[in-house]
């Protein structure tokens, strides 16, 4: 058995295989909303159980950080999955490890005692009610945007109503061919589910070094959840997936303009500094014994996310 960077459970599961052999993300369980009736937005109460190595927890670590919530909501960060799931050496109120380890599955069972599903992060834990508000990243990235606006400091907003029709149209794109097409390239379980996942990828890819050439960001000269969902896939590629997941036509770095724009997101405050690389390659290839048998981290490629771009000079599309 393998493990997602969810902490899902892979490769002997049918419920993740699809017909001809593709890979398929399952569902999350827990989908309550901040501002909810049982839910309301309040300093301290909540707190987020995370992994560097994610990619979809990852987004809610820089939503956190941009929308200047530290002070709002707390943070538990995982060690690395082992046999049982995500695994955290610090707890929470009455959530604390034994042995040295409190794991995540602990969490999901204190909520529902029987619980069979899979334990994933990010998970948004309510303390006062002792409860899981959510586990999906993309509800609770669309959350931290406005939830906590009433008494968290001013912010940009990443998900603004005139462009919501835009950035949803995107995510949908985003998710189905790069986010997810990467653990699509990297799990599939036939040449031709492999193909086809690769093709889309890299078609995908190349449609936004081209859009890229015409403005700042995915959608125009402001940062929006859009950039957040894509950074979190572009800052691992060139380190893992162009080998592990086997997404090797080419680097981002080998792109006209995607390796400039990873950069000046990398650089922006809230995006570089969530960045734990030492923490991903070891995610990734120490952990899928089912893919990398011997468990060796690599130690290249050299990578300089702080080098000069060029990006404040692009104008946006017209």
């Amino acid at each position: 058995m393998g493990m997602l960077l969810d902490g899902s459970w892979v490769n002997d599961d049918p419920e993740m295989t699809g017909q001809g052999g593709t890979f398929q993300r399952p569902h999350s369980t827990f989908r309550a909303a901040i501002g909810d009736a049982d839910h309301p937005a309040e300093a301290g109460r909540y707190h987020l159980f995370t992994a560097p190595t994610c990619p979809w927890a990852h987004r809610t670590l820089i939503a956190r950080r941009i929308k200047k919530l530290e002070a709002i909501i707390s943070v538990t960060e995982a060690d690395q999955p082992k046999h049982q799931g995500w695994t955290f050496s610090d707890g929470i109120d009455d959530l604390q490890p034994v042995n040295g380890k409190l794991y995540l599955h602990q969490v999901y069972s204190t909520v529902v005692p029987d619980f069979t599903g899979r334990v994933t992060v990010p998970v948004l834990w309510d303390r006062k009610t002792h409860s899981i508000v959510n586990n999906e990243s993309s509800d609770i990235l669309r959350m931290l945007d406005s939830a906590f606006n009433d008494i968290a400091p001013a912010s940009f907003d990443y998900y603004p109503a005139p462009l919501r029709e835009q950035i949803d149209a995107l995510n949908s794109t985003l998710y189905d061919t790069i986010n997810n097409g990467v653990y699509r390239c990297g799990f599939a379980k036939s040449q031709e589910a492999y193909d086809a996942a690769f093709d889309a990828l890299f078609s995908a890819l190349d449609t936004l070094d081209d859009r890229l050439g015409r403005s700042r960001y995915l959608i125009g000269d402001q940062i929006t959840e859009c950039d957040i969902r894509l950074f979190t896939t572009l800052v691992r590629f060139d380190a893992v997936y162009v080998s592990h997941f086997k997404c090797n036509r080419n680097r981002i770095s080998d792109f006209e303009h995607l390796g400039q724009y990873l950069r000046d997101l990398y650089q922006t405050p809230g995006f570089g500094d969530t960045v734990d690389m030492p923490q991903i390659k070891r995610g990734y290839f120490a952990e899928h014994r089912h893919i990398n048998p011997t468990g060796i981290i690599p130690q290249g490629p050299a990578l300089d996310f702080t080098a000069p771009h060029d990006r404040a000079q692009m104008s946006s599309a017209a």
